[in-house]
């Protein structure tokens, strides 16, 4: 690569400084007085467009914590997109990549980051169900439920979605957290705790070939050993109506 020209050079330099001010010099001839003001700028509004990403999340670590967070996330992390709405994707996947763990993290932190990502993903997705090869009132025992793709189906080792700042702390590991976030038809996305049973139905709902609702029930009372599978099927009728009252099923297919 030939040498960059001495405006690119300086524009790197800077750009390397505002990273990372403790080890990165900034290019010769700037006021300091005059540097601080892009340090700050830049390190501020980044730190506050993730706070309001992840807000749960920064209300978890104190003040020293997640500023030390940001600045590694400056110093580390090489940025695919500049698009500030991708940048919470950006920011998981540094927390997911090389960083070393820091022993102020809570155990909770990479899941607790995930969850909030994939809220911020469903509230700004553009995707639209296509309902035209769909029958919104279709016997969902006797057709195939269709899943909304603007539904995510999501196990955690915490309880996530009700992690509080102040008990966060406390809080251990059990039984595994099944989940299923979505957006709604207002707009809005919600989140339903779900049990291991619903989890396999709707996986198997978007595994190939397209079965209908009574044939996947059948399946999985068989595997439960359930005594009456028709109790299985009847609790199953109710629950997928339950999720295409809530819009996670959106009818069956045509």
């Amino acid at each position: 690569m030939p040498d960059p020209t001495p405006l690119a050079a300086q524009q790197r330099a800077f750009a390397a400084h505002l990273r990372d001010p403790a080890h990165m010099p900034p290019p010769a001839d700037i006021e300091d007085r005059r540097l601080a003001i892009y340090r700050d700028l830049v390190f501020n509004n980044v730190s506050s467009l993730l706070a309001g990403n992840f807000p749960r999340l920064r209300e978890a670590l104190n003040k020293g914590h997640w500023d030390d967070l940001i600045r590694d996330f400056f110093v580390r992390h090489r940025a695919r997109t500049p698009l500030f709405p991708q940048l919470a994707g950006e920011f998981l996947d540094f927390l997911q990549g090389p960083r070393a763990a820091d022993p102020r993290d809570p155990p909770f932190l990479l899941e607790l980051a995930h969850y909030e990502w994939v809220e911020l993903v469903l509230e700004i997705s553009e995707e639209t169900p296509d309902l035209s090869r769909v029958d919104p009132d279709g016997d969902l025992l006797v057709g195939h439920p269709v899943v909304s793709p603007l539904a995510w189906n999501l196990t955690y080792r915490y309880p996530v979605h009700r992690l509080l700042p102040a008990t966060a702390a406390e809080v251990t590991p059990g039984e595994p957290t099944h989940l299923v976030l979505y957006r709604t038809a207002e707009e809005r996305v919600a989140v339903l705790e779900i049990n291991a049973v619903t989890q396999a139905l709707l996986i198997r709902l978007d595994e190939p070939p397209p079965r209908s609702g009574r044939a996947l029930l059948e399946e999985i009372a068989a595997e439960l050993g359930h005594p009456q599978p028709q109790q299985v099927i009847a609790f199953g009728a109710g629950l997928l109506a339950d999720l295409r009252d809530r819009g996670v099923v959106l009818g069956t297919s045509r």
